[in-house]
């Protein structure tokens, strides 16, 4: 893949991302790809449908993973806005996901360069090869700015 084509995706997750906003949830903005294709396109929903686990990857892998027919999205990439938190990168484990592409990282409660590292493989059973840092600017201004109209 080429960054421009990361670039291009992140684009598209961080549509998302703002579409969050809509209904005060944290915007983080999440797509999956299969051939090239965007197959799946949430954001954050927990504050919209009170679910503690609608993050935008849970949703993204959900819809994808439908749209497939299969729970296992091997030959899917995940781009998300933000890096994962544990649940959502132990998701992508348990989904088998080909890659996963993000922008801004999580120094509080990622779990994959951050704070923990679930995607390396050890000691689970699948490893998810990771581009970061796509487009992490614009990733991580709109959750300061998100972040920033909430302490005021």
């Amino acid at each position: 893949m080429t960054d421009d084509l990361h670039e291009a995706w992140m684009l598209l997750a961080l549509d998302e991302a703002r579409a969050a906003l809509a209904h005060d949830d944290v915007p983080v903005g999440a797509v999956v790809v299969h051939d090239g294709t965007i197959i799946a396109a949430r954001h954050n929903e927990r504050e919209l449908t009170g679910d503690p686990v609608a993050h935008a990857e849970v949703l993204a892998l959900r819809d994808a993973a439908a749209h497939i027919g299969n729970w296992r999205l091997d030959e899917c990439t995940v781009v998300v806005t933000l890096e994962p938190c544990a649940m959502c990168a132990g998701a992508m484990v348990n989904a088998r996901v080909g890659s996963l592409v993000f922008g801004a990282a999580d120094p509080k409660a990622g779990a994959v360069n951050s704070h923990f590292h679930l995607l390396d493989g050890a000691p689970l059973n699948h490893r998810v090869p990771t581009v970061d840092g796509v487009l992490a600017d614009a990733c991580g201004e709109i959750l300061r700015d998100f972040f920033r109209a909430r302490r005021s």
